[in-house]
Formats: C-alpha cells, structure tokens, sequence
C-alpha cells in the first residue's frame, strides 16, 4: 500500500445553506446568501485536507451504488485519495447531509438515519487492515450504530496489533455512551481527539480540565481537545499544552473545522513534529477552513497553512 495515512469513516454530499436563523421554518420562504453542493463527512474532509497537505492517503469507507455514490467517489480520486477500501454496495442510499449555516459560522445538520452515513460495519473494515498505512485516523466515532464500543474495541486492538500510531476523532455520544464505557479501548488509541463538548457529554461534568484528567486516568496516552476560538489543549501525562486559535478574518462556516484540525494534526505528527507544534499546525488548518463555505474549500496546499501556522508561532 505505502501509504502514509489511513482514514477510517464517513464521506457524504453536503448541501450548504445560509445564513439561517432561528425563525427559519416560520416563514414559507427565506432568500440565501448561498445554497451550494460541496462534500463532507468526517473521513472525507481528513483525507482531502491531508491530500492537499501533500500527503498519500487511503481511505476505508461505504457509499451507496448511486448517483451521489458516484459523485463522492469521484471527487474523493479527484483530490488523489486511494479509494480501494471504499465499500459500494448496491440498493444503499448514499450519504446527503443539509448543512444550515448561522451568521456566525455556526450549523446544524439534517441527515439520513438510513443512508451510508450509518452504515459503515466491521465487515467493511477488516479486510483492510493488514494494508493500512503506519498511521490510523477512525475520523467517526458513534457515527455508525454497527461500530459499537465491543466492535470498536475489536477493531483497535487489530489495527494496533500491526504497531500503527492510533487517532481516533469523535461526534456526540448518540446512545448515551460513557466514558466508562470506553475504558476498555481507550488504551488502544494514541491520540483522542474530540471537542471540549464531545469530552462533557462523556463525562457528565463540565470542567475541561477534569474531563481530560478522566480520560488519562483512562489508560489514554493523548488527549487533543479542540476548543472552538480558544484553540486547543493538548494533555499528555501530567503536562498540558493550551495552544490559541489562530485568528482569522472572517468566520463564514466552520463545517469541517474539526476535521480539518485533525488533518493538521495528523499531517504534523506523520513529519515527526513536537505535540506543541502538531497542535499550532492543526489550529492553523483550522482556521484555513472556515474562511470559506464548504469543509475543506479554504485547505488548498501545505504552502497556504504553513504560512499561517508561522504566524501563529510567531505571536
């Protein structure tokens, strides 16, 4: 294979709206700034970000045998991603996901239940594994029902087994999982990566800092909490790192800015780089991001963030 990163999860079509507000569906008709076609899914927007970044990626996924299937696909080949270990499975609806875009960049997300989205099972992972690349992302945790915690921990531990680094990015707990719950794979994974709230509604309190402590007491090496404007906390051992966002103009979408941080962070860590300097460059990926509308439309090349990410060393 000679890849230099694996990306394990989703890859849908997005339909970007905004801006919205609150009384949208009180009116019978609301005029955009924009309604566009762009792609997205956690997976999808790593292994692009990362392509751009220069590196080669695989990717292993599900899409339907469908128009949007197709589309995905191709732009997945498109951006030079490795799509041999994508699944096409016939009478599947590919993954299409309305983006509701607030002023302030923020969004909200109307998906299929039914779609590729939730379907990514074990069965379409393992015969992978033996070909994946010294460094693993599992970009979707609790994305797909299939992946349960048992499976998960299969899966990690499998992956692990090869001596691969392990970085594993989460959503929301959609079944009301715990952290307890994760305490049998979490001293599989080598860097966690999930936001400040992602982190809470594991725990059930609401302290950053006690959050990450629970997790290390865990048995996890790493945790990369992303914190929106306030940049990141990066916690190993005893010692926590607090690196600041990088400013940016104007937020006009944050789609896909956790997964763009995690592709900084993965392009970083696959250079050898210090965790410090791993986490300004996943800020300043970041930031390239939400710039634009779309995920990954303002992560165009390794020259356009390292630029950024030398003005944020440089502050």
């Amino acid at each position: 294979m000679n890849k230099d990163i694996s990306i394990i999860g989703a890859g849908v079509l997005d339909v970007l709206a905004g801006a919205v507000d609150d009384k949208i569906l009180s009116r019978d008709s609301t005029p955009m700034n924009f309604i566009t076609l762009a792609f997205g899914g956690d997976a999808l927007n790593e292994a692009v970000a990362l392509s751009r970044l220069g590196k080669s990626v695989q990717w292993i996924s599900k899409v339907g045998d469908d128009d949007a299937g197709k589309k995905i696909l191709s732009f997945a080949e498109e951006n030079g991603i490795d799509i041999n270990g994508v699944t096409v499975q016939a009478e599947l609806a590919s993954g299409v996901t309305i983006v509701l875009v607030a002023e302030n960049g923020e969004r909200r997300f109307l998906t299929n239940s039914n779609s590729s989205l939730r379907k990514l099972t074990e069965d379409d992972i393992l015969p992978h594994v033996d070909a994946m690349a010294p460094i693993v992302s599992f970009a979707s945790m609790f994305i797909s029902p299939p992946l349960d915690v048992p499976t998960m921990t299969r899966l990690f531990k499998r992956i692990k087994a090869g001596g691969r680094i392990l970085a594993v990015d989460t959503k929301m707990p959609h079944h009301g999982e715990t952290l307890n719950d994760l305490a049998e794979l979490l001293p599989f994974v080598d860097y966690f990566v999930p936001n400040e709230f992602e982190l809470a509604a594991l725990t059930g309190g609401d302290d950053t800092d006690k959050n990450i402590s629970a997790l290390l007491d865990c048995g996890l090496k790493c945790a990369i909490v992303k914190c929106g404007g306030d940049g990141c906390i990066i916690a190993e051992g005893d010692e926590r790192i607090k690196i600041p966002a990088c400013p940016v103009e104007k937020v006009l979408d944050t789609t896909g800015a956790g997964d763009c941080f995690a592709a900084g962070l993965l392009w970083a860590l696959s250079e050898g780089w210090p965790l410090a300097e791993c986490g300004r460059f996943a800020c300043a990926t970041a930031s390239c991001s939400v710039e634009q509308v779309g995920a990954v439309t303002g992560v165009t090349s390794l020259e356009k963030v390292m630029a950024r990410y030398e003005q944020l060393t440089s502050r």
